[in-house]
Order: structure tokens, then C-alpha cells, then sequence
């Protein structure tokens, strides 16, 4: 082969190769970068998934993939779901956020809100953007973690 030859295909390889690290490089970036946060609700009542039945629940059963029983907390007081040491509810589920989602009580009634998680919180399979009050028999999936709410 001739030398320019060679020189072409060496200068080509090392183009592609620049291109492969910047694609690389770029994909991570984008990954890291912060979302825009999202615009706050109008309205001054939490969203519903739907409508009330009157029937707060008093339990959370935790079930996670990796354990084989159901882990059950008493719903007394706010609970702070998510992987940090300092969450009421811990999550060994690695597509959770470290501070997740928190359940509060107000005015008898449970509501759920999502902490700014990355994979978001899901109540009965719609994602959560605002507090949304949940009712017993509601399923919130966080990561692969699904949390049944039981009175």
C-alpha cells in the first residue's frame, strides 16, 4: 500500500476514534446534568389519582425485589422513603434516590410527594410531580421497590 494510503486511514482511525470519546464523554455529561425543575402546580389542593374514598390507610407494606418477606411500617407520623441512612423507610434498590419521596399526614388525609428523584414516584402506575394524597389500597412504585398502602 502506498504511504498516502496509509496516512489516510490512520488520520480516518484516529478521527473516529476522537468522535467515539466525545459521544462518550457528551452521554455522560448530559447524565449528570441537573433537570430543570418542574413547574409548580396551580392549583392549591394536592392532585388526586383518584377520587376519595374515605378510607385513610394506616399501614405501608414494603416489597421489595431482593427480600423475600414484606417489611410493614405503622403509618403514626411523617415517613421519609428512600436509600440514606437517615430514611424512615430504607431502600437497598439502586434506582431509587437517596431521599426519594415523603408520606405526611394532613388534615387526616395521606399524601406522597416526590423529593425531585431522578426515576421519579409512581402512584397506581401515574407519575407523581405534586403532593398527591393516596388512599388505602394505592400502590407507589419507587425504582423497582413496589409499596402497598393498607388500612
Amino acid at each position: 500500500m502506498s504511504p498516502f494510503v496509509l496516512s489516510v486511514l490512520k488520520y480516518a482511525l484516529l478521527a473516529l476514534l476522537y468522535f467515539f470519546i466525545y459521544r462518550a464523554v457528551r452521554s455522560v455529561a448530559v447524565g449528570l446534568a441537573p433537570r430543570p425543575a418542574a413547574a409548580p402546580a396551580p392549583a392549591a389542593e394536592p392532585a388526586r389519582t383518584k377520587p376519595s374514598r374515605g378510607r385513610p390507610p394506616s399501614a405501608l407494606v414494603v416489597h421489595a425485589p431482593e427480600e423475600p418477606k414484606p417489611r410493614t411500617y405503622r403509618l403514626s407520623g411523617p415517613l421519609e422513603i428512600g436509600r440514606a441512612e437517615s430514611c424512615q423507610v430504607r431502600l437497598e434498590d439502586r434506582y431509587a434516590s437517596l431521599h426519594h419521596a415523603r408520606l405526611t399526614s394532613r388534615d387526616g388525609a395521606w399524601l406522597i410527594e416526590d423529593l425531585g428523584s431522578t426515576n421519579g414516584t409512581y402512584v397506581n402506575d401515574r407519575r407523581v410531580s405534586a403532593p398527591v394524597e393516596v388512599h388505602a389500597g394505592d400502590v407507589v412504585r419507587i425504582g423497582k421497590t413496589v409499596l402497598e398502602l393498607r388500612r
